[in-house]
C-alpha cells in the first residue's frame, strides 16, 4: 500500500487516531476518519482522477466541497452510486471507489482519441453531423459513449431510504458563520428552527481557515454556538444534509446523507417552512485561459482547505493566478505548511500593500495573465504575460491555483423564483427581490468580509424572527482578526485566446471558450441560448463555477454590461441525488404500492390469503389449512374467535400527532364537540360532520 507522502506531520481536522483503509481504481491507500476521498488521494499524491466527459482529457481534483467541476467518481458496493463529487464523499473503512468515463484507466483512456479530432468535435456538433443518411444509423454508439457512470444496479438489503416531513417557522439553509449567527438569533426568540448544513461538521468556511473570533480560534467559536443550539428544545440540526430543491410554497427538499440509524441509507426530509434564510455562503469561480483544466490547476480556497482543514499538501511548488485579495490569504496559509509560492499572478496593475504583507518575501507579479499551461497528467509549468502585451516568461510549478473572485451560492434563491442584479463592487450577480419567504445572509448575499457577514447573520436571523411576531434581537456579533477587506477587480474571458485554444468556461461539460463565440456566430446569443448550445452550465454542476464566466464570455463578445446578459436558471437538485433518496426505495410497485402492517410478513408465513383492505393496505381475509374450503375455513375461524380468542390489527387505522400552539384550536374546528378541556394523559370519542351535516369519520 503506497504511502501518504504529502500528509502534513500536524494539524487538520481529521482523527489520526483512527486510519481507514480504501480502494480506488483497484489499488489499496490509507487516509482517516474526517477524510474526503479527495484529501485522501491528494495525501498519496493521486493527481489525475477522471477524464473529462467530451474530449477525455485528464483532469485532476479542482476543488474541496460541492463545485469540485470535474473530478467525478463511481461508489462500489453496498453504498453503491454513480457520479458522485470526489470531494463530497467522507472516507469510510472499506470504501471502493472508481474514476468514470474512462477506460479502461484515467491514466490511459482509449476514448482520449478524441483530442487529436476536437478540432471536429465544437459545440453542437452532433446536431449537424448525425442527420445523414439517418440518426439511428449513429444511434447505437452514441448511446454506448454517452453518460458517466452505471446506474446501481442493486441495494444493499440492511440499507434503506426513509422519508419525514418536518414544519418549521424558520429554515436555515447552512451552518457556516452567517448560518449560525442567524440560527442563534432566531431560536433565542423562541422560534422553532431547523437548520440544515452540508457538511459533516458545522462551521463553513471557517472549517478551512486558521482564524480567530473572539479570543478563541474561529471553529471553536462555531462548536459553542452549535452547543447551545443543541441544548434547544426548539431547533432541529441535520448535517451532512444538502437542500437540493426549493419549491413552491416554502416547500424544500433536504437529503441527510448520513443519518444516525445504521440501517438507514439515505433520509430525505420535506420541510414546509414559514421563512426561510439562505446561507449557504459563495462559490470561488475559475479564471479562463489555455489549459486551465490540467491536473494540478486548483481553486486557491480548496488548496487552503487541504492544507487547513486536512493537513493535505496538494502540491510543493504553487503559482497563484488572481483578481482578488482572498487568494493572498491561501497564499500565507500555503506558505505557512512548507509550500513554495514561486508567485502570485494578479492582474491587478495596484495591489494593496495591506494584501501583499500577507505573504512577505513572495514575487507578486501584478498587472499580468497567465497565457497558457504546460504538462501531461499533471501541471509542469505556467506562461505568464502582462495583461496589455508584451514579454513572457515562464515558471516552473505543479500547483496552479486560481481565484476569480466569489459568486454568491444563489441556486436556492433562484429556484424560489427570487431575482438576481450585478453588483460592480463584488463583479457578482447577488439576491435581488425575492419570489417566496426567503432572504439570503452573508457570503450568499454578496458579504464577504467575514465580521460583516456575522453581523448581516445575526440582523437577517432577528428580521426573519420579527415577521413571525417573535421577540427578537440580533445576537452579539463578536470580535474579529483584522485583515484587508475583500476587493476584487473583474477579470472576463477575453478574445486574446488563440482561436482553437482549449480555454475552459465550463470544465464539466468541456465548453471552451470558442464554444461560446461560435454560438453566438451562429445567432444564438441570450443567455439560455449559449447554455443549451454549448451545455455549459448543464448537468451536475448547474452553473456553479462556470456559469459566470460564460455570462461574462457573452457580456465580453457582445459588448455589453453584465447586467443586460442576465443569468441562466438554476435548476433541482442543487446537488446530485440518489433517485432512492428522492423517491424512497420500495421493492414492489412504485406505482400507488400497498401498504403493510407490522405484522403482514407474519401473516404471509402462516399461509393467509392477502386481501386490499381500503387504502391500499393489504390484510389477511382468511387463513386456509390444507384440504379446506373457503366455507370451511370461515367457519373455523368464527367459532375460533367466538369460543377462544381472537387478535385484531388495528394498525392502518390512522393516526395523526398534532403539534403547535394552535393544538387545540385545530382539533376543535375538526370535531364538533370540544378538546380544549380535555386533560392530560385522558382521551375523548370525537365525531367529524361534513358541511351538510352528514357523518364523515370519527376518532379518539
Amino acid at each position: 500500500m503506497a504511502e501518504a507522502s504529502n500528509r502534513l506531520p500536524s494539524g487538520g481536522r481529521i482523527d489520526r487516531d483512527k486510519p481507514l483503509r480504501f480502494t480506488f481504481n483497484g489499488r489499496e491507500y490509507s487516509g482517516y476518519e474526517g477524510d474526503t476521498l479527495a484529501s485522501a488521494l491528494l495525501a498519496h499524491g493521486v493527481s489525475l482522477v477522471a477524464r473529462s466527459f467530451k474530449y477525455h482529457r485528464p483532469r485532476g481534483i479542482m476543488g474541496a466541497g460541492v463545485e469540485e467541476p470535474s473530478a467525478l467518481v463511481e461508489l462500489l458496493g453496498d453504498n453503491q452510486s454513480g457520479n458522485q463529487p470526489i470531494t463530497m464523499v467522507r472516507l469510510r473503512d472499506g470504501l471502493k471507489a472508481r474514476s468514470v468515463n474512462c477506460w479502461p484507466s484515467p491514466g490511459f483512456d482509449l476514448m482520449a482519441v478524441n483530442q487529436l479530432f476536437s478540432g471536429l468535435l465544437p459545440a453542437a456538433f452532433y446536431y449537424k453531423t448525425f442527420m445523414w443518411p439517418t440518426w439511428h444509423l449513429f444511434e447505437p454508439f452514441i448511446r454506448r459513449a454517452a453518460g458517466l457512470a452505471e446506474a446501481p444496479k442493486e441495494t444493499a438489503e440492511n440499507l434503506h431510504y426513509e422519508t419525514r416531513h418536518g414544519h418549521c417557522d424558520i429554515l436555515v439553509v447552512g451552518a457556516g458563520p452567517a448560518g449560525l449567527m442567524a440560527a442563534l438569533t432566531a431560536a433565542r426568540s423562541g422560534a422553532r428552527v431547523m437548520i440544515a448544513d452540508e457538511g459533516p461538521e458545522p462551521g463553513g468556511s471557517l472549517l478551512s481557515s486558521r482564524g480567530t473570533i473572539g479570543e478563541e480560534p474561529a471553529t471553536d467559536w462555531a462548536s459553542g454556538i452549535v452547543h447551545e443550539l443543541d441544548a434547544m428544545q426548539n431547533v432541529t440540526r441535520l448535517r451532512d444534509a444538502v437542500v437540493w430543491a426549493y419549491r413552491e410554497h416554502n416547500l424544500l427538499m433536504v437529503t441527510e446523507r448520513s443519518p444516525a440509524p445504521d440501517h438507514v441509507f439515505q433520509r430525505t426530509w420535506r420541510v414546509r417552512a414559514a421563512r426561510v434564510i439562505v446561507a449557504a455562503g459563495a462559490i470561488e469561480r475559475t479564471l479562463v485561459f489555455p489549459g486551465n483544466d490540467r491536473p494540478g490547476c486548483m481553486l486557491a480556497s480548496a488548496a487552503r482547505a487541504y492544507v487547513n482543514r486536512y493537513a493535505v499538501k496538494p502540491g510543493s511548488r504553487a503559482v497563484i493566478f488572481t483578481n482578488n485579495n482572498s487568494a493572498y490569504e491561501a497564499s500565507r496559509d500555503l506558505n505557512d505548511a512548507g509550500i513554495e509560492v514561486a508567485a502570485i499572478v494578479d492582474v491587478r496593475h495596484e495591489v494593496p500593500g495591506k494584501v501583499q504583507g500577507l505573504t512577505p518575501g513572495t514575487p507578486c507579479v501584478s498587472g499580468h495573465v497567465i497565457a497558457g499551461t504546460a504538462g501531461g497528467r499533471r501541471i509542469r509549468s505556467v506562461t505568464a504575460e502582462p495583461r496589455n502585451g508584451g514579454a513572457r516568461g515562464q515558471i516552473e510549478c505543479d500547483l496552479l491555483l486560481m481565484s476569480g473572485g466569489w459568486s454568491p451560492t444563489v441556486h436556492l434563491y433562484s429556484q424560489a423564483r427570487g431575482s438576481l442584479k450585478f453588483d460592480d463592487q463584488t463583479a457578482a450577480f447577488i439576491p435581488d427581490a425575492p419570489g417566496q419567504q426567503a432572504v439570503c445572509a452573508g457570503a450568499a448575499a454578496g458579504v464577504f468580509d467575514l465580521p460583516s457577514v456575522l453581523a448581516d447573520g445575526a440582523e437577517k436571523g432577528a428580521q426573519t424572527a420579527r415577521e413571525l411576531g417573535f421577540f427578537a434581537e440580533p445576537a452579539e456579533a463578536p470580535r474579529v482578526e483584522q485583515i484587508p477587506p475583500y476587493s476584487i477587480e473583474a477579470f472576463w474571458p477575453n478574445g486574446r485566446v488563440p482561436p482553437g485554444a482549449k480555454a475552459f468556461v465550463d470544465v464539466q461539460n468541456d465548453v471552451t471558450l470558442s464554444d461560446v463565440h461560435l454560438s453566438m456566430r451562429e445567432g444564438f446569443a441570450a443567455v439560455e441560448h449559449v447554455k443549451r448550445y454549448t451545455t455549459a452550465g448543464m448537468g451536475i454542476d448547474q452553473g456553479k463555477t462556470g456559469n459566470i464566466n460564460v455570462v461574462g464570455a457573452i457580456a465580453q463578445h457582445a459588448g455589453v454590461a453584465m447586467e443586460d446578459i442576465g443569468t441562466t436558471t438554476f435548476r433541482p437538485p442543487y446537488l446530485p441525488v440518489d433517485f432512492g433518496a428522492s423517491g424512497g426505495l420500495r421493492k414492489e410497485s412504485v406505482f400507488l404500492p400497498y401498504r403493510h402492517t407490522p405484522i403482514t410478513e407474519w401473516n404471509i408465513q402462516q399461509g393467509a390469503t392477502m386481501y386490499e383492505a381500503g387504502a391500499r393496505w393489504q390484510r389477511p381475509g382468511l387463513f386456509p389449512r390444507p384440504g379446506e374450503s373457503f366455507q370451511e375455513t370461515v367457519n373455523r375461524e368464527s367459532r375460533t374467535v367466538r369460543e377462544n380468542v381472537g387478535v385484531y390489527d388495528g394498525s392502518p387505522l390512522g393516526k395523526f400527532e398534532i403539534k403547535g400552539r394552535d393544538a387545540l384550536r385545530f382539533l376543535n374546528m375538526l370535531y364538533t364537540n370540544a378538546f380544549d378541556t380535555l386533560e392530560a394523559g385522558s382521551g375523548r370519542y370525537g365525531l367529524m360532520l361534513s358541511d351538510d351535516g352528514l357523518i364523515i369519520d370519527d376518532g379518539v
